[in-house]
């Protein structure tokens, strides 16, 4: 059976919710693994060209970052906001 796919006793909505959950966990462990080695390796090496600037790992940390945040609202604050399932609910409209 597809992992994707909601069985017959499933909810489809509440399907896609808890996969977009269990999507944001799974990322957000990743972030935390990868960041913390990324920051671990950064305090291993910093005695090599670091001048007292603004470490390195501070970007990666904020770009992904910010992905995380869009992934929790998307998982948790707006998690039945599908923007193909509107678009598609407008064109249904529109030709009717």
């Amino acid at each position: 059976m597809d992992q994707h796919a909601p069985g017959p006793e499933k909810d489809p909505k509440l399907w896609e919710i808890a996969q977009k959950r269990a999507s944001f966990k799974t990322n957000l462990i990743t972030y935390i693994i990868v960041n913390a080695f990324l920051w671990i390796l950064w305090a291993i090496t910093k005695g090599r060209g670091y001048d007292g600037g603004i470490p390195w790992p501070v970007w990666p940390t904020l770009g992904w970052g910010i992905g995380i945040i869009f992934h929790y609202f998307g998982a948790y604050v707006y998690p039945e906001a599908n923007s193909a399932e509107r678009e598609y609910e407008k064109l249904k409209n529109k030709k009717s």
